[in-house]
């Protein structure tokens, strides 16, 4: 296989109003697959139009929810092989050229991989040594996983026994526009965790509202080494406890509220985020 020939790999991409993000999304990966597509819900900023001009081909979904939108992405590829990203996601040349070699003597040697996607802030061309990094299945066959169908997260659920490998260099992802851009993206993003938790049935306990904010502080600051990032990453980590909290405190309020016999504030149609990148890592 010469090193231009697509891949016998679809790539899926969910979005809505990524207009100043997904062409470089779709640049990165334009020469390792023939059939690249983007599901779009509703983009008013020309998103469609400029995914359609890269190549891409464009459907449109009304928002079902995360992991909805992915299966219906999963069911519109081509190829057995996919690869999913996501509209801030930039694959760099050294991992388009590994996961070219996976498929260099043909079938990969595991039916899935795991990307390392590592957060990259306002201000920064790639990411920081230290920066937070997430690893989830992102390559793989469909008939060895598909996207769980939960609204809020979005994982690939493997088959029983399959253990995937992990590709070596990093996604990168472009994830803040801006901090004020983050907390309303984060805010709408906590309203769809505690309908989730709702539909669930389930409880958390009231003592969590007292904990989540400084308790998350800390994870993201120290755990995820937000603090080698200076300022930003103070603030970063600022946002992400504030979403945390309000994830705690908005189910608190409607267990109250249903306690006292008041119907919930937000009637009506599940409420979609601003974005389709899912949460902040």
């Amino acid at each position: 296989m010469s090193g231009s020939a697509p891949l016998p790999l679809s790539v899926f991409i969910i979005a809505q109003n990524e207009a100043d993000r997904i062409g470089a999304v779709i640049r990165a990966v334009a020469d390792l697959t023939d059939d690249l597509v983007v599901v779009d819900s509703g983009s008013t900023d020309g998103t469609q139009a400029l995914a359609e001009s890269l190549g891409a081909r464009v459907i449109h979904n009304p928002w079902p929810g995360y992991g909805p939108q992915k299966r219906f992405a999963e069911a519109q590829c081509r190829h057995p092989w996919l690869l999913n990203l996501d509209a801030d996601e930039v694959v760099p040349p050294a991992l388009a050229a590994e996961i070219r070699a996976l498929f260099a003597a043909g079938e990969p040697a595991r039916p899935a991989w795991r990307l390392a996607i590592a957060e990259i802030f306002p201000g920064e061309s790639r990411p920081h040594r230290w920066a937070y990094t997430l690893t989830p299945v992102r390559l793989y066959r469909l008939d060895a996983g598909r996207y769980a169908p939960s609204p809020v997260h979005d994982r690939v659920e493997l088959r029983p026994g399959i253990e995937p490998g992990l590709l070596r260099a990093r996604v990168h992802h472009f994830s803040v526009r801006s901090l004020g851009d983050q907390l309303i993206k984060l805010n709408r993003y906590s309203d769809q965790q505690a309908d989730d938790l709702e539909a669930r049935g389930v409880t958390i306990p009231a003592w969590r509202v007292f904990v989540e904010l400084p308790g998350n502080f800390l994870k993201a600051y120290l755990g995820r080494r937000h603090f080698a990032r200076g300022t930003y990453g103070f603030l970063t980590a600022m946002n992400y406890a504030i979403s945390r909290h309000l994830r705690v405190a908005k189910h608190y309020e409607r267990r109250r509220r249903a306690a006292a016999g008041n119907p919930r504030w937000a009637a009506g149609s599940p409420r979609a985020p601003l974005d389709r990148n899912g949460p902040n890592p």
